[in-house]
């Protein structure tokens, strides 16, 4: 077995990035952070797809980070989004975020450049080699036209700091092989909110999620019941809260969940382009969907 550190057990949220006049709203945030860790959150990244990291400047992304930390202190781990399709840039990144107290890294595969395995496997272990936090490696196919296969996983895993996946690859039949050969070396994570007790059950670790934006307390839960022996009860806590879950990707993400957080009045639901506002057809599903959970 494996003596890597395991980062958290449970549900960490994906935080948005709120915006103001199209700058961060520090003070919105710090309430975003607060609100999670008092619903039970067990850990939050800051700076992943979901707190629109591709847009925010390199002095918006780092003083995020180390605002994240400052606020959290030490409450719950702080994951830090550091991930680039750009190398030396994720290690800057990524030094950067273990100097100012991030808990671990959450690195991306690079996205665009569609690196080789053999790319894969060197950038990875380049970012692992320059730092000193454990790293949750994050494959996202749909977004970064990369997938992490397992021959690549079983070398990654091989390396100290390399402890953790977030799978959003959808694939149910290629999570469970991974953990099936690296699960005594790399905990995994759902990367989609739809699939948390499948993961959990194949021994999965948990869900870095963007539904617990949303409705924090009850994400948490679902893994919490899960952990308790309560699998009956997960899986229907899973499936009540489908329909909403589902209803936060009927556009690309952070889209809904941005605009979910402005009808909820919790900060605005400003983006940056290229992303914007939801087609109205779509904004009103998710009115309409927000009300049947008595959310608004």
């Amino acid at each position: 077995m494996s003596n890597k550190q395991t980062v958290f057990r449970g549900s960490a949220v994906a935080i948005v990035t709120p915006f103001c006049n199209n700058v961060v709203d520090y003070d919105a945030l710090g309430r975003l952070i607060d609100r999670q860790i008092e619903s039970s959150t067990d850990a939050i990244v800051i700076c992943g797809t979901t707190g629109e990291s591709s847009t925010l400047t390199d002095e918006e992304h780092r003083e995020c980070i180390r605002y994240c930390v400052e606020r959290v202190a030490g409450r719950v781990p702080v994951i830090a989004g550091t991930g680039s399709n750009d190398t030396d840039y994720a290690i800057d990144l990524s030094r950067y975020a273990c100097e100012v107290g991030a808990d671990a890294l959450l690195l991306v595969t690079p996205y665009y450049n569609k690196a080789t395995p053999k790319g894969l496997i060197k950038s990875f272990t380049a970012v692992a080699d320059a730092t000193d936090k454990p790293i949750i490696l994050y494959n996202v196919p749909s977004r970064t036209g990369v997938n992490i296969t397992l021959p690549v996983y079983k070398e990654l895993a091989k390396h100290e700091r390399i402890v953790a996946a977030k799978e959003a690859s959808g694939n149910i039949s290629a999570i469970a092989e991974l953990i099936a050969e690296c699960g005594d070396c790399l905990d995994v994570y759902s990367g989609n909110d739809d699939q948390i007790v499948p993961i959990l059950s194949l021994g999965g670790k948990g869900v870095i999620s963007v539904l617990s934006n949303v409705v924090p307390r009850e994400t948490h839960d679902i893994c919490q019941l899960y952990f308790d022996g309560k699998t009956t009860e997960a899986a229907k806590l899973q499936l009540k809260l489908l329909k909403l879950a589902n209803t936060l990707f009927c556009e690309v993400n952070p889209v809904p969940v941005k605009t979910a957080m402005g009808l909820l009045g919790l900060c605005g639901d400003e983006m940056r382009l290229p992303l914007c506002e939801m087609d109205d057809a779509n904004r009103e599903k998710l009115i309409s969907v927000m009300k049947s959970y008595n959310l608004i």
